[in-house]
């Protein structure tokens, strides 16, 4: 499966989080720790996305990341206070292009999925069909992930809030394909919402800043593990958490 992170807070450089910790998001994608479900590695693409005052800014590619020659010199260069990244393995079957990989956009969203929709793409198909088909013929690529993403995005259009967004697509999910794992994370600068079905998020906090990640960066104590089947909802200074179903 994938890793990913979120981080809200002061700006700082994107290498601190890809590539300058002990346990990076680039050492995630060859030696991760926590692979539960299957996989060994996430060589099948990456991406990383930063807000800016005219909106998300992405860089994915379809190769490993610690492959690129190019995001060292990128990452140490830029400096952004919300930023999501992922790295990926993709489920067998699916394709392994840029387009692929996450974070997906829309407006001031960043969005990621770690897991996989078990039973794909039979177990969905009437979730699916309840989207505009505008939506289905615009998905960023034939995935499991870019599938979530326009589940998530529909109910963000229709009023729903980031929690209530989130937490209701894995429900219909994990009712559909009750297997699945369903590790989601979603921001929109101000908050980070995820959930942890069948797969590790840690999070760290300090005074003015969180980090959200599929594995801790480093050894400080300061990162706490999130109880699997939660729904998470963390901005710089505040984080609850709930039992996924009671959102």
């Amino acid at each position: 499966m994938c890793r990913h992170l979120a981080y809200l807070g002061p700006p700082i450089p994107l290498s601190r989080l890809l590539f300058e910790p002990p346990h990076s998001l680039s050492h995630q994608s060859w030696a991760p720790r926590d692979m539960r479900g299957g996989g060994t590695i996430n060589a099948d693409g990456f991406g990383v996305g930063w807000l800016t005052a005219d909106g998300p800014v992405r860089y994915r590619r379809a190769t490993p990341l610690w492959g690129d020659p190019y995001l060292p010199a990128l990452a140490r260069s830029v400096r952004a206070g919300v930023v999501l990244a992922a790295v990926r393995s993709a489920t067998v079957g699916m394709p392994v292009t840029a387009d692929a990989a996450a974070p997906f956009a829309d407006g001031l969203w960043l969005f990621s999925h770690n897991g996989v929709v078990a039973g794909w793409p039979a177990s969905v198909e009437k979730l699916a069909a309840a989207l505009p088909t505008t939506d289905l013929m615009t998905l960023d690529a034939p995935t499991d992930a870019a599938l979530l993403w326009a589940l998530v995005r529909h109910r963000l259009r229709h009023g729903a809030t980031p929690a209530e967004a989130v937490a209701d697509t894995v429900a219909d999910v994990l009712t559909a394909a009750p297997t699945s794992r369903l590790n989601l994370l979603l921001t929109d600068g101000r908050t980070i919402v995820a959930t942890i079905v069948g797969h590790a998020l840690s999070i760290q906090r300090t005074r003015d800043s969180v980090l959200v990640s599929s594995e801790p960066l480093d050894a400080d104590p300061a990162w706490q593990p999130v109880p699997d089947r939660t729904l998470l909802i963390a901005e710089p200074g505040a984080v609850r958490t709930l039992p996924l179903g009671e959102a």
